[in-house]
């Protein structure tokens, strides 16, 4: 679905959001395996690791492996989208630089007809004031309506709690949350209400829908994740390149060049970049690299 990437930078928004620690939904009963990939040289030692991260969960989902310690404990160094996940303010000042320009239509005369019903009745749900997010740029609307399919609680995200348990010291940031709200903010306003559509549309089912994804997360299950047939911002070609396709290129150049080193790198991004022929395993394979699931 579209939260799957929007969500990844809507979880910016959420730094300070209050750590759940509760029982976890039935839908996490059984064993956990997210995905995650060792990356192996043209010798065949071992290089570095891809693991898929999710940006919120619900409280008390224990998902850490004992494969997946033995990784972490073999790593150098911890490869992260973003790594100041914990300074709030921060992210909310990168996000607010890049919200508001000039003035705009209202966000209804942004997103089709047959959508603004839909748009009221989420503000609505959600506590917003009709115009709260008028003064947006849409894509910063569109990921702050986002917020409203997350599963969980972004303070029981896997990034944070890789990054909790690595130290900043060893931490590699990708992108940044600047650079990282920059992608959106640079797509054209046509691209950027068709971002603001799709996520509309996919908040229709958002609760059923989030918790089924983060449950299929945990099982590992990533091959649907870039598949166009599921994803309206996937089967979008701009917003597909410019929001994931692209990002990947990007990455296996840095994480190519990185192997290259010395240090062993343990790569924890969103998973959706580990799914399908321009995710990052894939791109890496045809660097020469042998790519393995491991769990």
């Amino acid at each position: 679905m579209i939260r799957r990437a929007a969500l990844a930078a809507a979880g910016l928004l959420l730094a300070l959001a209050a750590c759940d620690r509760g029982r976890p939904p039935a839908a996490f009963a059984g064993p956990a395996a997210p995905a995650l990939f060792e990356i192996a040289g043209p010798g065949g030692a071992v290089e570095g690791w891809l693991f898929g991260t999710i940006h919120s969960l619900p409280g008390g989902v224990s998902w850490e492996t004992e494969t997946l310690a033995d990784a972490l404990a073999a790593a150098d160094v911890l490869v992260v989208e973003v790594r100041d996940l914990e300074d709030g303010a921060a992210l909310r000042r990168a996000f607010e630089r890049r919200a508001y320009s000039a003035p705009r239509p209202p966000l209804a005369e942004r997103v089709p007809p047959s959508l603004r019903a839909r748009l009221e009745s989420l503000m609505a749900e959600g506590s917003m004031p009709a115009g709260a997010l008028d003064r947006m740029e849409t894509w910063a609307a569109a990921l702050t309506l986002a917020q409203l399919g997350q599963a969980g609680k972004a303070e029981n995200g896997v990034d944070r709690a890789l990054v909790r348990r690595m130290g900043a010291g060893t931490v590699i940031e990708l992108e940044g949350a600047g650079a990282q709200l920059d992608i959106f903010d640079r797509l054209p306003e046509r691209e950027q209400r068709d971002l603001l559509a799709a996520v509309i549309a996919d908040l229709a089912d958002r609760q059923a829908g989030a918790q089924a994804n983060a449950a299929r997360w945990y099982r590992g299950d990533i091959g649907h994740l870039a598949d166009p047939a599921t994803s309206a911002i996937l089967a979008d070609p701009e917003l597909r390149d410019a929001l994931y396709a692209g990002r990947n290129r990007d990455w296996a150049g840095r994480l190519g060049a990185m192997l290259d080193e010395a240090p062993r790198p343990f790569v924890a991004v969103g998973a959706a970049h580990l799914a399908g022929e321009d995710g990052l395993p894939a791109l890496l394979r045809r660097r020469g690299y042998t790519v393995r699931r491991i769990q």
